[in-house]
């Protein structure tokens, strides 16, 4: 396979972005944070060769199957970024700040249910509005 990944918000069937609105909200009251988080998932998921690998450790690590954590640490505190590959695509799916040592089980169950919800939505034929990936989605 050829191309490059593109990193895209998961939207729900209402039409939410859970990632984006929390990066959203971040940057109202710690705009630093957010743009270190967005900068990572620019650097290291956006416009990689679609054959090459996940970002090694620190940057990302596997979470559960396919599933994988990118791992953002500004000063002190630390977020998550859960996301999963869906062929050329990097679907954004949960975003939390990290305050434990392993990842919640609920955190995982949510990124695991918001991919299912992504795949089931991009497969259904004909598609139906709103799209299942938001912001620079193709």
């Amino acid at each position: 396979m050829s191309g490059r990944t593109q990193a895209v918000y998961y939207r729900d069937a209402n039409g939410n972005e859970p990632v984006w609105q929390f990066v959203r909200g971040l940057a109202a009251t710690r705009p630093s944070a957010a743009d270190k988080i967005q900068g990572l998932i620019d650097e290291h998921l956006n416009n990689q060769p679609t054959d090459s690998p996940p970002p090694a450790f620190p940057i990302s690590s596997q979470v559960d199957g396919e599933l994988r954590e990118l791992r953002v640490r500004f000063g002190r505190t630390r977020y998550r970024v859960l996301y999963r590959r869906s062929t050329q695509l990097v679907v954004l799916l949960h975003v939390f700040e990290k305050n434990t040592g392993a990842i919640p089980t609920a955190d995982i169950a949510l990124a695991k249910t918001r991919f299912d919800d992504f795949k089931a939505r991009m497969d259904a034929n004909p598609r139906r509005p709103p799209r299942a990936a938001g912001r620079d989605a193709p």
